[in-house]
């Protein structure tokens, strides 16, 4: 059997490195979508910091929320590698200011980045999925879709708006062997969060029943899990991964 083809959107950023590799060492020719405003040099340098470490990824450049852009990303992968058997939707931007003074730019650019992109990645690649009658669609969301967010009213509506659309594809794929699910994580301990400062982190920490922020390879083993057979019998549901911060 060939191995299964993966691409993560978003893929060269602190989760969704930690989602390349776990699903890399899973077995999955992994393939790394980035955006990085057309920075390539950048891509091409955690590439090679990636196989140093004893990883190999390929790299492929999209803006995932324009639609031709997505397409030339899905198209060149396919005609390097052949058909993605595993997507995990991951790119995903914030422009956050209270709604009042939101500007439509920012909506507007929230919910492609975050939202269309979803739309546009899927479509691309489930129709192969469908015919080989096996697939994985992994749509990273937010704890802030679940419960809302001071001052994020365009990334709460764009992340919710991955479950609704999660569970509906779902419904319509689930008899193909194709499985669509969400996982929705609380505060992770990237590059990028750990930038906030130590005591603003502790302060956050302290709002999470187990005392400390996520790690990104605990999400990265969760989507490995999802993307396995062992996971044919979950479709449409959502796992949250943030400590307690927020249940129902």
């Amino acid at each position: 059997m060939t191995k299964r083809i993966a691409l993560v959107t978003g893929g060269t950023g602190g989760i969704g490195t930690a989602i390349c590799r776990e699903l890399f060492t899973q077995g999955f020719t992994v393939v790394a979508g980035y955006n990085s405003g057309g920075n390539h040099n950048k891509a091409k340098a955690w590439q090679e910091d990636q196989q140093d470490a004893g990883y190999e990824f390929d790299i492929a450049y999209g803006d995932v929320s324009d639609t031709e852009s997505a397409r030339q990303c899905v198209n060149g992968i396919e005609e390097t590698h052949g058909n993605i058997h595993c997507l995990v939707n991951n790119a995903g931007i914030t422009r956050d200011s209270t709604f009042r003074k939101m500007t439509i730019e920012q909506w507007d650019q929230v919910m492609h980045a975050n939202l269309r992109s979803v739309f546009n990645m899927t479509r691309l690649v489930i129709d192969s999925m469908l015919e080989e009658k096996w697939g994985r669609v992994i749509n990273i969301s937010s704890v802030n879709g679940q419960k809302g967010q001071f001052g994020q009213a365009n990334y709460a509506a764009a992340k919710a708006g991955m479950h609704g659309f999660t569970k509906s594809l779902a419904q319509e794929v689930a008899a193909k062997g194709i499985t669509v699910n969400t996982i929705s994580p609380g505060y992770v301990m990237t590059a990028m969060v750990a930038a906030i400062g130590d005591e603003i982190l502790e302060k956050i920490a302290l709002t999470i029943p187990v005392g400390r922020l996520g790690n990104p390879d605990e999400v990265a083993y969760s989507v490995a899990f999802l993307a396995s057979d062992r996971a044919a019998f979950i479709t449409g549901s959502n796992l949250a991964i943030n400590g307690g911060q927020h249940m129902f």
